[in-house]
């Protein structure tokens, strides 16, 4: 099409020259050759506009695929991280074939146990060994018997069945809370902190809190060190919390309060995490939480207070 636009260009001026001095009628052919000529162009020019637009959309779209294979492969690999995959019997490896043994011959510097049985790193019979130390115990502000122990309460309720309560009642032995890796995540950061932190917290303002969980994930694997740690473990904490995941959402907000206790966020952590607490079935627990809330940040903003407040109304403590 372009090319026989051009070719009735060229012809045209071929034809505008000669046609301009044989008369008033040919004057009249030439003046209607050029206006075609300027249509022509203008329809040159649309025709340009058009195809640039066209590699934009097709440069989106490939963005979009690119995005939606990241996304498959993240979920692909957090399922079979949960499910594990089992191996068919026809891919079992082919057998090795025997090779002939040989003695080795033994070094004369090896450590022999049956030699010295009681020397440094030698087997000793099960049940020989004294225990180990207990660990010391996870205190916030004081409050000692009542907090200690909040992480053995989350990994016993990972522990128990689901639907299953657990009773704040019962003695839990004094620990911190291990930590606990989460799935592998794409690496798919943009290279550029804020614009991941917003990318994910615009997925939670939309109430889409599985693609918030994994834009979080992401943010805090791909900078450990940034400053906005503490805000996006709380958000992390706050997705778990809005789809009922109490264990999960009790680890991120303790995780705040106990390694970031002056950051912006932490008076909301406490808060968030005595809610977590008690909906672990933990009531003497959240209790303490609100309290220690009350004591350690007496300046805490008015919403925070007023959850406080209300959130041990609802659970009647003391």
């Amino acid at each position: 099409m372009l090319r026989r636009i051009l070719v009735f260009f060229t012809l045209a001026l071929a034809w505008a020259g000669p046609l301009a001095s044989a008369g008033p009628a040919a004057a009249q052919d030439a003046a209607d050759a050029i206006v075609r000529i300027n249509r022509l162009e203008n329809q040159m020019r649309q025709m340009s506009g058009q195809l640039e637009q066209l590699q934009y959309e097709n440069r989106q779209l490939k963005d979009q695929l690119r995005k939606f294979q990241e996304d498959v492969e993240f979920r692909f690999q957090e399922s079979g991280g949960r499910g594990g995959s089992k191996a068919s019997p026809s891919a079992a490896p082919a057998p090795r074939p025997v090779q002939p043994q040989t003695t080795p011959q033994r070094r004369s510097d090896v450590f022999d146990p049956s030699q010295d049985p009681y020397a440094p790193g030698a087997p000793r019979p099960l049940g020989a060994t004294p225990p180990s130390a207990p660990l010391a115990g996870t205190e916030m502000g004081g409050q000692g018997e009542q907090f200690a122990g909040i992480g053995d309460l989350i990994e016993e309720e990972d522990q128990t069945a689901p639907g299953g309560a657990i009773s704040s009642g019962m003695p839990l032995p004094q620990g911190a809370l291990p930590g606990r890796p989460g799935p592998s995540v794409a690496a798919t950061s943009t290279g550029d902190p804020r614009a991941d932190f917003d990318g994910a917290y615009a997925s939670f303002a939309q109430k889409d809190y599985d693609q918030a969980e994994m834009g979080f994930r992401r943010f805090l694997q791909s900078n450990p060190r940034d400053g906005l740690v503490p805000e996006a473990t709380f958000w992390l904490g706050e997705t778990y919390l809005q789809r009922g995941r109490y264990r999960e959402a009790a680890e991120q907000f303790l995780s705040v309060s106990a390694d970031h206790p002056s950051a912006a966020k932490a008076p909301d952590s406490l808060l968030r995490l005595g809610m977590a607490l008690n909906g672990l079935g933990a009531r003497d627990r959240a209790c303490a939480v609100f309290a220690e809330l009350d004591r350690k940040y007496p300046q805490a903003s008015a919403n925070v207070r007023q959850g406080s407040d209300r959130e041990q109304k609802r659970n009647k403590c003391t």
